[in-house]
């Protein structure tokens, strides 16, 4: 697929009202829901953004404004609302473990995220046929190094729904899981765009999630039975 601005904004005309929809959906049905029914809007303002920086190329100032908005959701939103929308769905004795990975993920990202508003130039943004590539100095570079943090990124993010009780928060980090080895093996040259914008994709499977009816995991509907009983 070729990624340009067009390809960011119809992704986002896309996932922005899907996600508001799905939104909806969820506080009617089980409002547990809602942090994850929203992911899809969340993607949706991300891509967004970086059609805003496609569009921006040429006027650095607001090449900059932009990829620091993209780079919020990349560095705090994901980290930090991933596991947080986990946690509503899992049981109280689960909940401790998920809020903890929220505080880990919301730390790391604010430890990275923070500095670009300090160092001038720890940002930076270059632009490359069908793609960009977000690079610079991180502060964990001179702490325990780009891979360490990047792994503990992933076991934030892609752990939490993997660990899910829920079978279909399971599936969703099964899909993102995919879309982490393919911009690793292929794309590796532009990892944040292309895994953002992948994982955007991959979160209208929550959208038919919410649709398809049937999807609250089995716990949540034998425990409403046992209480009907």
């Amino acid at each position: 697929m070729c990624f340009s601005a067009e390809a960011s904004f119809i992704a986002a005309a896309v996932l922005g009202p899907a996600g508001a929809v799905s939104m909806a959906r969820a506080y009617k049905t089980d409002r547990r829901y809602l942090p994850v029914a929203a992911l899809p809007l969340l993607f949706g303002l991300q891509q967004g953004f970086e059609g805003a920086v496609w569009t921006a190329n040429g006027n650095a100032v607001l090449v900059e404004h932009f990829s620091l908005a993209y780079m919020f959701f990349s560095w705090l939103a994901w980290p930090v609302w991933v596991p947080f929308s986990a946690y509503f769905l899992e049981s109280e004795r689960r909940k401790p473990f998920y809020l903890m990975l929220a505080i880990l993920g919301g730390m790391l990202g604010g430890m990275q995220y923070f500095p670009y508003f300090a160092h001038d130039g720890w940002l930076t943004t270059q632009f490359m046929p069908h793609v960009i590539v977000y690079e610079g100095k991180e502060l964990f570079d001179y702490i325990i190094g780009r891979h360490m943090t990047y792994t503990i990124y992933v076991a934030v993010v892609v752990g939490s729904l993997l660990l899910s009780c829920d079978a279909n928060i399971r599936i969703f980090g099964l899909l993102v899981a995919a879309v982490l080895v393919v911009t690793y093996l292929f794309f590796s040259y532009a990892y944040i765009s292309v895994f953002c914008f992948g994982g955007a994709l991959m979160s209208l499977y929550l959208v038919w999630m919410i649709f398809r009816g049937g999807w609250r995991p089995r716990q949540a509907r034998a425990q409403a039975t046992r209480r009907l009983a």
